[in-house]
């Protein structure tokens, strides 16, 4: 069986051999096998089914079938196999299915003579989401990714392209159609096939509204339950249960819900419910996110900003705060003079909170002729000249007026005060410029600066008339001599305008009746660039980790400047010696940083910046930048040196310095602090974590092993922490600590039989030792520090090899036992070690009488101790060493070491080889021994003996 993933579920059948209840996975063999299991249960279905199909079949195999359909999912990868062709159509013998109008069953599509041939239509753009393979008649996917959504909603249903596929959506709203033409050859296989490929929706499309924010407007009489429908629902490219679902809001406030209705075309529309009483004035907008949800498995959401607006409607009237003001007003005041002001408050919006204002019809029409009472701004003014006869108090009634409101009334009283002179007049002659009863005066101005002159005049020419200044401001009024009645206005000092930019001062004049007059003169001063940009803080201290980003915001630089338009405006600039990666907006001031930054590169920055204004000419200030960069773990601990070499000597004291491993780590605080640890053979070796200080923890000997290889790793404190490893080689030097061991002969009471006849010069055996130490320590030397016998002298050993031969020719009188010390001595450095061993040397024709050379043996020997030094061919040094350079020293003990090694080695193997020669020359000679291979000695050994350091 082929495995063909998702789209196995596509499995195919002629459209004409389709019962009504076919289901895309049941192909024409299992289709069978189901007919007959439940051959008993649905016979009446069956028979009812064959009476109206039965006709259709048979044309369907005189037709052969020239149609196909196949169903898998959007987003396959390629390779997936959609279906076989030639087992569709039933043009191989495969699944137990035949075409009965093809070649008998015994030879498959693979075994025709000539074989079959699938081939598309054209070759337009069949290769773009399919693959079809021209000698199975398998079809697959291909490696262009079959878009459900771009194919059938986006390209549009129906629409065809030119070659062998084209796109149909059919009248349903979840069908999507991939449309093949197959040719089948040759001539007398000849088919001409319409493949369909439905495509099924998955969920991999999120709902999306079509706008961010959605604005819903709701009255704020709307009554409980009012629906509103939410414009702009949301639009989810897939179909069926993987669209739009339901929707929901984040917070509904207490006052709204959310329902959702659906369309006879299945669209879901969400609708704003009112659940509480709103009230404009008190609340005037609610903010919340509308979520759209699909019911994909897992389900994708989709959201969007809603605003729903409470709208005014006109729920309130024009209130007045007073019941009742008073007015004056003089009889000889002009006409359009301002006498009072009354105003009205409608909490609504626009037209809803339009007022008007109008008398009473209470109010006397003499009233109405005296005062005017403008509707729109509440002002009333004098509109005639007050005669003599006019009324002293006149009650003004006033209505304030809302659309559809009840009028608010206020009450003006207004008293008329009667003149019975002309007051004084004032005349003013302005100097500096002025326009509509306005004076300009430029900041900064000097002292004495002129604005006007006033002529002071009494209309009567009875009276006295004085002046006076009234109001708060550097100004001053004098008279102006050597004229009377003139006065000068002008200023007492500078004026600042970012101070004060607008006084209002008066003039008054009065006369010894009493009589005031007031003329009211406004000063406004204009701006000057006399202030330069103030920075909020001199000096910005920033912080920022490294390894930022690209681009990374620093901060927003914030400069003031008390001057007003254009002279006011600040544009930021870096000082020259800021680094060129380093940006400053110079409208919003904000200060960026263009690439990554290293502490361990560099740390601090130091630089200035600029706050120019618009002014002319423009002002700036200075403001200093310090940034310190923040440290991060990122970087390993590393060691000094690759690997690290010590030479120690052997024995060196437990837990003494062996050597520092130093390392460093470029970064800075916990994540520079590093943690030293041996990673094999902690049980011998600790390092200090501070110092770094290598020790052991007991005495190494070199005898047990020459060298160690330990590996150190070093973590430091970071999160998370970051390691190293470094590879350590401790070499031990040799210390004389080991004297030599004699291997031959193996007690002082072994003893050898020396034949009367043997010649000069033979040799008669030998001693043979080792040294466990090396180099120096391991050279042995031999000699003779002891004689017991007859004539002892007569023989001698070598001190190189310890062979001792025989010198002179042995008497009658030589015969017996003959006793030789032998000091065997390395050449140890500065105290040498040695050992010492008897050698027995009986001399006799034969061994007679054991007894009694044992009984020789065990007396305690009397052997003078000679002093006399062995010659060791390599004389020790023990000249003062002079300070040279350590690598050559270095190089030699290392040599030595290997040396000894190789000659501990060496005399091993010969040692072992000598036993078994010696044994077996045992076995077959008895006591005989053969030294060197020139003479016979016998030799017996009774007891081993103890090799002590003399």
């Amino acid at each position: 069986m082929r495995g063909r993933g998702d789209a196995r579920s596509s499995r195919a059948l002629p459209v004409s051999w389709r019962p009504a209840t076919w289901h895309p996975r049941l192909d024409m063999g299992r289709l069978s096998r189901s007919r007959s299991s439940t051959s008993h249960r649905n016979l009446p279905h069956l028979l009812l089914f064959f009476l109206f199909v039965g006709p259709f079949n048979c044309l369907a195999s005189y037709s052969r079938a020239t149609e196909l359909l196949y169903s898998l999912n959007e987003g396959l990868p390629a390779g997936v196999l959609i279906g076989s062709l030639a087992e569709d159509l039933r043009l191989v013998h495969g699944a137990g299915r035949q075409d009965p109008q093809s070649q008998p069953p015994e030879h498959s599509g693979a075994e025709r003579n000539p074989p079959l041939s699938f081939s598309l239509a054209s070759q337009g753009l069949s290769g773009q989401y399919v693959i079809l393979d021209n000698r199975s008649g398998e079809l697959h996917t291909s490696a262009q990714e079959i878009d459900r959504e771009a194919l059938c909603l986006e390209g549009g249903g129906g629409a065809a392209w030119r070659g062998s596929i084209s796109i149909s959506s059919s009248p349903s709203a979840d069908s999507c159609l991939l449309l093949l033409d197959v040719l089948v050859l040759p001539q007398e296989y000849f088919r001409f096939v319409k493949v369909k490929i439905a495509i099924r929706d998955i969920n991999d499309n999120a709902p999306q509204f079509p706008v961010s924010e959605i604005s819903v407007w709701v009255p704020e009489n709307a009554p409980v339950n009012t629906r509103l429908a939410i414009e702009h629902p949301a639009m989810d490219r897939d179909i069926g249960t993987n669209g739009v679902q339901t929707y929901r809001l984040l917070d509904y406030h207490r006052m709204f819900t959310l329902d959702v209705e659906e369309n006879e075309n299945g669209e879901r529309t969400p609708y704003l419910i009112v659940m509480g009483l709103l009230d404009r004035e008190t609340q005037d907008q609610y903010v919340s996110i509308i979520i759209a949800e699909d019911g994909g498995s897992p389900p994708l959401l989709g959201s969007a900003t809603l605003t729903i607006g409470i709208s005014d409607i006109n729920d309130n009237c024009p209130l007045f705060t007073d019941s009742q003001i008073n007015a004056t007003v003089y009889g000889n005041a002009t006409v359009g003079t301002p006498i009072a002001a009354v105003q009205a408050v409608d909490r609504d919006l626009g037209n809803n909170a339009q007022v008007t204002y109008s008398y009473s019809q209470k109010v006397p029409q003499v009233s109405k002729d005296l005062f005017h009472l403008d509707e729109n701004t509440g002002v009333i003014k004098l509109f005639s000249k007050i005669g003599g006869s006019v009324l002293q108090t006149h009650k003004l009634t006033i209505l304030a007026n809302g659309p559809g409101c009840i009028p608010a009334m206020i009450t003006a009283l207004v008293t008329i005060i009667k003149v019975i002179f002309r007051p004084p007049e004032i005349v003013p002659r302005y100097i500096a410029n002025e326009i509509d009863g306005i004076v300009y005066l430029k900041e900064l101005e000097p002292v004495k600066t002129p604005i006007a002159f006033f002529t002071i005049r009494d209309p009567e020419g009875k009276y006295k008339v004085n002046c006076y200044l009234d109001g708060e401001g550097p100004f001053r009024l004098s008279p102006y001599k050597p004229y009377s009645n003139e006065y000068l206005l002008e200023t007492t000092k500078p004026m600042d305008y970012e101070l004060q930019q607008f006084y209002e001062i008066a003039v008054v004049a009065w006369n010894s009746e009493g009589f005031h007059v007031k003329k009211m003169i406004k000063v406004q001063l204009l701006d000057d660039n006399d202030n330069a940009p103030i920075f909020l803080q001199p000096l910005v201290e920033l912080t920022i980790e490294e390894n930022n980003s690209p681009n990374a915001f620093l901060t927003k630089l914030d400069a003031t400047d008390a001057d007003s338009g254009e002279r006011g405006q600040v544009s930021y600039f870096l000082g020259p010696d800021a680094p060129s990666y380093f940006s400053l907006d110079s409208v919003t001031g904000v200060l960026t940083v263009s690439t990554q930054l290293d502490r361990e590169e560099k740390e601090k920055y130091k630089y200035t910046v600029r706050a120019v204004d618009s002014g002319k000419p423009p002002k700036e200030s200075v403001a200093t930048v310090a940034i310190t960069v923040l440290d991060k773990n990122d970087n390993s601990p590393r060691f000094i040196n690759k690997d690290f070499s010590f030479f120690v000597p052997e024995n060196f004291p437990g837990y003494g310095e062996i050597g520092i491993i130093s390392v460093t780590d470029a970064d800075a605080g916990q994540n520079g602090w590093v943690a030293l640890s041996v990673v094999n053979q902690s049980d011998i070796f600790v390092i200090d974590t501070g110092k770094g200080t290598l020790r052991a923890k007991v005495s190494l000997d070199r005898e047990q092993q020459s060298s160690y290889t330990l590996w150190v790793e070093a973590v430091d404190g970071g999160e998370p922490p970051l390691s190293s490893t470094t590879k350590i080689t401790i070499l031990l030097l040799d210390i004389n600590d080991n004297p030599p061991l004699v291997l031959f002969p193996q007690s002082n009471m072994s003893y050898l039989l020396v034949l009367p006849s043997t010649l000069p010069g033979s040799p008669v055996t030998e001693v043979y030792a080792i040294d466990k130490d090396t180099g120096m320590n391991a050279v042995i030397a031999y000699s003779i520090i002891g004689r017991r016998g007859p004539r002892p002298e007569s023989f001698r050993i070598d001190s190189k090899t310890g062979n001792i031969t025989l010198e002179e020719a042995l008497l009658q009188t030589d015969y017996g036992l003959h006793r030789l010390l032998v000091k065997v001595s390395d050449h140890g450095y500065p105290e040498p070690l040695h050992s010492t061993v008897m050698v027995n040397l009986f001399v006799n024709d034969t061994v007679s009488n054991e007894s009694y050379i044992e009984s020789l043996l065990r007396k305690e020997p009397e052997i003078n101790i000679e002093e006399k030094e062995p010659q060791i061919s390599i004389e020790p040094t023990h000249r003062k060493v002079e300070p040279v350079s350590c690598m050559p020293t270095l190089v030699a003990l290392s040599v030595i070491s290997l040396g000894s090694i190789t000659l501990v080695t060496g005399m091993g193997i010969y040692i072992c080889l000598r036993g078994k020669r010696h044994h077996r020359e045992d076995e077959n000679l008895g006591v005989q021994i053969p030294l060197k291979g020139k003479i016979d000695l016998h030799m017996r050994e009774r007891k081993p003996m103890d090799i002590s350091n003399i």
